[in-house]
């Protein structure tokens, strides 16, 4: 659209909690301004992915912190149309899908809590965000990766939406599992992620809030798309 030609943000980072729909939003936000997305939570899901294969023990920070320095991450615009955001590598292994097992899920809030972890693959986020033109998200985006973003969005929603938001994604995906399985985990990762002594998740002190309880993914992608297009940068 040639409105988006105009004064836009290098980076828009969007943060949240876990299902509050920031890959989603940030995807079709992405594509709309033709900008890369990055989902850095794949990032920690991808070293406790490889931690877990190769048989480590979770809470033995030191071995799960010298594998993150180790293994090669690689992310990559989507190949399949299979309802994944990108393509994800581990040493040259796609692990866009394994990535959303359960026992990752059950263990990626642990891995972000090391600080090493989070030193690694901060930088690497880093990396991404200084090519500038795009949308980054995450927990720590618009406070610790890249806090002099021109934009930031926090996106919030309650445990219940977020939960049924997961559940319904892995339903689709054929995997049998229990809703109130799945409320339990995203109440521990929200305690965990909101408590953790490095980089707690919340909203940076110049982030919009927006509430996505109950609404539509394009009725938010365009309520960004609007005050990206109000907003004075400097």
């Amino acid at each position: 659209m040639e409105k988006w030609k105009l004064k836009l943000p290098d980076v828009i980072t969007i943060d949240g909690p876990v299902a509050s729909g920031k890959s989603s939003v940030g995807m079709i936000l992405a594509k709309k301004l033709g900008y890369l997305f990055l989902d850095t939570g794949v990032m920690y899901r991808a070293v406790t992915w490889a931690a877990i294969n190769q048989k480590m023990m979770i809470d033995n920070e030191e071995a799960v912190c010298s594998l993150a320095q180790q293994i090669e991450i690689e992310i990559k615009p989507p190949t399949k149309f299979d309802g994944r955001i990108n393509d994800v590598f581990v040493d040259k292994v796609d692990v866009t899908w394994k990535l959303r097992e359960p026992e990752v899920n059950e263990n990626v809030s642990q891995v972000s809590r090391y600080q090493l972890v989070r030193e690694v693959l901060t930088e690497q986020q880093r990396e991404f965000g200084r090519r500038g033109k795009i949308v980054m998200a995450g927990r720590d985006i618009g406070t610790i990766v890249m806090p002099d973003a021109e934009m930031k969005i926090f996106l919030e929603a309650s445990v219940e939406e977020r939960a049924l938001r997961r559940y319904n994604e892995e339903v689709k995906r054929g995997k049998q599992i229990d809703l109130e399985d799945v409320i339990k985990n995203v109440e521990m990762r929200d305690k965990i992620d909101s408590n953790r002594e490095i980089a707690p998740l919340l909203p940076a002190k110049d982030a919009v809030i927006i509430i996505t309880d109950g609404r539509e993914i394009s009725k938010v992608v365009d309520e960004i798309l609007s005050i990206i297009e109000n907003y004075k940068y400097p």
